[in-house]
């Protein structure tokens, strides 16, 4: 129930704030969009879920500070290191991938790589704040930044391709 909440709040945010400002601008705009938007719909899901319901019990827990200490769980062998690094790479690859798309200026690698590590950071900030049994730590947030570095280069390369895509949308209008 608390994640139907957040996620019956992100829908009226998609279909009474953004579809229409999307689809004037044009199908494929729309596809982008809507792409971005599920995808991080998924990393909320995944880092920060549930969010509205937690708000009123943030000061209830101890704020536990980012580990500053980079990759200390291979050095002190901590659970599935390798496991963690592949899954925060992962995440972030998406992101790489589809924000230079939502901008109609010139894409920038350097402006990708900014905006993955201000997503990336404020999760790692917010996690511990909504749910006491969370932490951060900056591995998390090195590895985030890799994954939407990797995300930026695989555009790079279906770049393209992509746009073939995206012309095809914008066609059938």
């Amino acid at each position: 129930m608390k994640y139907l909440i957040d996620f019956l709040v992100l829908a009226l945010v998609y279909i009474f704030v953004l579809y229409g400002k999307w689809k004037a601008k044009g199908r494929d705009r729309l596809l982008v969009n809507t792409l971005m938007y599920i995808y991080l719909v998924f990393v909320l899901y995944f880092t920060l879920m549930p969010v509205i319901t937690s708000i009123p019990f943030v000061w209830n827990h101890p704020y536990t500070p980012m580990n500053l200490v980079p990759f200390i769980d291979v050095s002190e062998g901590r659970g599935d290191f390798f496991r963690q690094v592949g899954l925060n790479v992962i995440m972030t690859v998406p992101f790489g991938f589809l924000f230079p798309l939502t901008w109609n200026k010139r894409d920038s690698f350097c402006r990708t790589v900014f905006y993955c590590f201000l997503m990336s950071l404020c999760i790692e900030l917010l996690q511990p704040l909504l749910n006491g049994f969370r932490s951060s730590d900056i591995t998390d947030l090195i590895t985030n930044v890799m994954g939407g570095m990797t995300g930026y280069c695989l555009y790079r390369i279906f770049k393209p391709a992509v746009f073939w895509i995206l012309d095809y949308f914008k066609r059938r209008d």
